[in-house]
């Protein structure tokens, strides 16, 4: 969301401004029309004349009590792996995060096995390997268009063999309006639970920071059908402003857990609320 707050500082620092181009430009920043509302109705409740730096600490209050603080990370179990589902529509930079947080995970010297569960993708799978690869970790595979649960077990198997601290699965991107898809989430979630019954321990879903509004429908649907653990929000280098995280957590209770902002492995990140707020905000 960089440079957010800043513009509006800029384009509210007249006394006389529209209120209704405020809670338009604040809805335009991704905080969602809910927490847009929430703001100009306190703005308002001040009945004094404002400053763009009376509406952007406002704002940049209300953002502070919805982010939860910052969580404790991923940590491995002790007697098996733990299971990371990535899932997503297509075009959000998925498999891309899956490898990056192997990455991450492997350069703090944990033991990992990936899970290439896209198998309608051969691109995808072909990513997958060449990451795996680069940080010599094994990548579990099928044939093209087999069934996905059926890798995500044998992946287990490997994990187990292995003793892998993780087992991280690289989904299909599926349209979250696709509803054989959608269910095909729910068979890759039954196998892992016939390996460890608590398994996916994570389900983390990657957003696309470009996409605004679309992101909290694509949250909703997915939570529907496989209750989500956390978020990887892409893209944040670019035009995203990230500010859909907010709502997301406003509404869903799902907290951002990484962050994507640029091509590069260290690019990927844990997400740090105060860091956001801060500095992206």
């Amino acid at each position: 969301m960089a440079g957010f707050f800043k513009s509006l500082i800029t384009k509210f620092s007249k006394p006389d401004f529209d209120w209704d181009e405020l809670e338009g430009a604040l809805i335009s920043g991704d905080l969602g029309p809910k927490l847009a509302m929430q703001i100009v109705d306190e703005l308002k409740g001040q009945g004094r004349k404002l400053s763009g730096e009376d509406i952007v600490n406002v704002a940049r209050e209300h953002v502070r009590k919805i982010i939860p603080p910052a969580l404790p990370p991923l940590l491995p179990f002790n007697d098996r792996p733990k299971v990371l589902l990535i899932v997503g529509v297509n075009g959000t930079g998925k498999t891309t995060s899956t490898a990056k947080l192997a990455s991450l995970l492997v350069n703090k010297g944990k033991k990992v096995v990936l899970v290439a569960a896209d198998t309608f993708r051969a691109a995808a799978v072909e990513q997958l390997e060449v990451w795996g690869h680069r940080l010599n970790i094994p990548v579990i595979k099928g044939p093209q268009n087999c069934d996905p649960s059926g890798v995500c077990f044998d992946g287990y198997a490997r994990a187990e063999k292995d003793k892998a601290d993780y087992l991280i699965v690289d989904t299909a991107g599926r349209l979250h309006n696709k509803h054989n898809l959608m269910e095909e989430l729910k068979k890759i979630s039954r196998t892992l639970g016939k390996k460890d019954p608590t398994s996916p321990h994570e389900v983390l879903l990657v957003v696309d920071a470009t996409t605004g509004a679309n992101a909290l429908e694509q949250a909703k649907a997915f939570h529907k059908i496989i209750p989500l653990t956390g978020l990887i929000v892409t893209k944040l280098d670019g035009s995203g402003k990230g500010g859909i995280l907010v709502p997301i957590y406003q509404e869903l209770k799902v907290p951002a857990r990484f962050i994507g902002v640029g091509e590069k492995a260290e690019d990927f990140k844990p997400f740090i609320p105060k860091e956001f707020i801060e500095e992206l905000l």
